[in-house]
């Protein structure tokens, strides 16, 4: 491919002069093609020069699944801007984050709102009938600012240039079968503020000029009818959307309309957190698909490896890099890790995954920190071995990272809000495991002598400030919490004590598949 990368919103225009009349997108009852997207696209590039923003400046769509979403953030592309994906989650705390440290000139969202932390508030993607404007592409310009783990227990905004997006599409698309054809019906329930369905999603979708066909929220029973009813045949989804699925089936007493569903699918895959087997075995067994899982991060854009990379579907694997990617097992001796894998499925590792490619971020704004290394590596800080057939297996996710649904939970985050109510001296936040979402959150708190606050309280109170898949299922309080020689809190001993059937605990259920997440 010759000349600059093109960015999503070129994906579009391109797909619109090449099968104008092709069905682009199906959202509820709306229907349309890729000519009709790409005008929609170009009245919102205009809106947003109309307001008189300048190429470059961020801009913050915090929206919901479904076109308004598609014409905010390519009309913000088209017109050179920058995307800040928001979840839609998000309390107003956690939106002021963003908004105050992307430095978004505007936020595009579904209401008419007063402006949040100084930012002006535009209800839904702006329109203008002139021409949109001319903006010369910037190979290494961004395309998106998505916030997903730092260190500092804050979400930061990973910087994802507009090569970066399109070489894990032509990665993704590199592999034999690809994910998506030209021919395909794509379910994009995966939330489009994410980067996975965002670029593997719709990116792909726009890639070929394939058909998307919108859910707004996932809910397992109506997925399945749509499906039916569009005849879809390519799933990007999470392990619990497969959970949901299959529960939905056992509850109607059949499998009927499980198996009408993925009639016509020609691909399934997973990602976003691992896949159990007993989940890829039960859809291979009753909905007669093979779900090909896959793993990536937000900073890769994301896709790092498939076992359709590999050409080899197993349970629990993740299987090889893409076309175009590398990656090594290094030493995990700084990590508290118990790997736990069969001595004899063992060739190598464990070890911590690192990746180079041309799909990696460009560090984390404003100025590229933590990015890939002086000969383009980029450590993920998550664990994997090698079996004897060279396919990767995940055993443990960054040591403190709490997945919920695959979304991140920053255990940093919700101690520092627990840790705001006045009767609590010390928290810690632990992943526990969850047969629905894959972990969810626990509380173990300190109180302040003297002091007394309940579990149903201090979950109350975090609600407050976090969004539903942040806030703890259970509190457990202790007198005291483990440290380290250095004062740390070691919630690696927290989670050796396996604090799950004692003490005083307020249960809730986590946040269901594919509702939230920045990751």
């Amino acid at each position: 491919m010759s000349g600059a990368p093109p960015s999503l919103a070129a994906l579009v225009r391109d797909a619109a002069r090449e099968r104008p009349d092709a069905p682009a997108v199906v959202a509820d009852d709306t229907r349309l093609t890729w000519a009709e997207l790409d005008a929609l696209v170009d009245r919102a590039a205009a809106g947003y020069a109309r307001r008189g923003l300048a190429a470059g400046e961020r801009i913050a769509v915090q929206l919901p699944n479904g076109l308004a979403w598609l014409q905010a953030s390519l009309g913000a592309l088209r017109a050179g801007l920058v995307v800040v994906p928001v979840n839609t989650a998000y309390t107003d705390p956690e939106l002021e984050h963003v908004l105050g440290d992307s430095g978004a000139a505007l936020l595009v969202t579904g209401a008419e709102r007063e402006p949040v932390a100084g930012v002006p508030v535009c209800p839904g993607p702006p329109e203008d009938d002139g021409p949109p404007p001319e903006v010369e592409p910037d190979p290494a310009g961004l395309s998106f600012l998505a916030y997903t783990s730092g260190t500092t227990g804050r979400p930061r905004g990973a910087m994802l240039t507009t090569a970066a997006v399109r070489a894990n599409q032509l990665q993704c698309l590199a592999m034999d079968p690809p994910p998506v054809r030209a021919d395909d019906r794509v379910l994009l329930v995966l939330p489009l503020f994410h980067v996975y369905g965002l670029n593997a999603g719709f990116g792909l979708v726009a890639a070929t000029g394939a058909c998307a066909v919108l859910m707004e929220a996932f809910d397992p029973r109506a997925a399945l009818a749509l499906m039916t009813a569009e005849q879809v045949t390519a799933v990007p989804g999470a392990p619990p959307m497969y959970q949901a699925w299959l529960a939905a089936a056992d509850a109607a007493g059949s499998d009927a309309d499980l198996r009408r569903a993925f009639a016509a699918v020609r691909l399934a895959s997973s990602g976003a957190a691992p896949l159990p087997e007993e989940v890829w075995t039960a859809m291979r067994e009753r909905a007669a698909i093979t779900v090909h899982e896959g793993y990536g991060l937000t900073e890769a854009c994301p896709v790092v490896a498939s076992t359709l990379a590999s050409g080899r579907a197993k349970p629990a694997c993740i299987g090889g890099p893409l076309p175009g990617v590398e990656v090594q097992l290094r030493d995990t001796a700084l990590h508290e890790v118990d790997p736990q894998a069969p001595a004899e499925d063992v060739d190598e590792g464990p070890g911590e995954i690192w990746v180079r490619g041309d799909n990696l971020f460009a560090g984390f704004w404003p100025d590229g920190a933590d990015g890939p290394d002086g000969e383009g590596w980029l450590a993920t800080g998550d664990l994997a071995y090698r079996d004897a057939d060279g396919d990767l297996h995940l055993v443990d996710r960054r040591s403190d990272l709490v997945l919920v649904s695959g979304f991140n939970v920053y255990p940093a985050e919700v101690e520092r809000v627990l840790e705001a109510h006045p009767a609590v001296q010390e928290s810690a936040v632990i992943g526990v495991p969850d047969a629905r979402t894959g972990q969810a959150v626990q509380a173990v708190v300190v109180l302040v002598e003297g002091a007394s606050a309940s579990a149903e309280e201090l979950l109350a109170h975090a609600a407050g400030s976090l969004a539903r898949y942040k806030v703890p299922t259970s509190v457990h309080f202790l007198s005291a919490l483990p440290h380290s020689l250095t004062g740390k809190v070691s919630r690696a001993r927290l989670r050796e004590l396996g604090l799950t059937s004692s003490g005083d605990e307020a249960d809730r259920e986590p946040a269901a598949a594919a509702t939230g997440g920045d990751g």
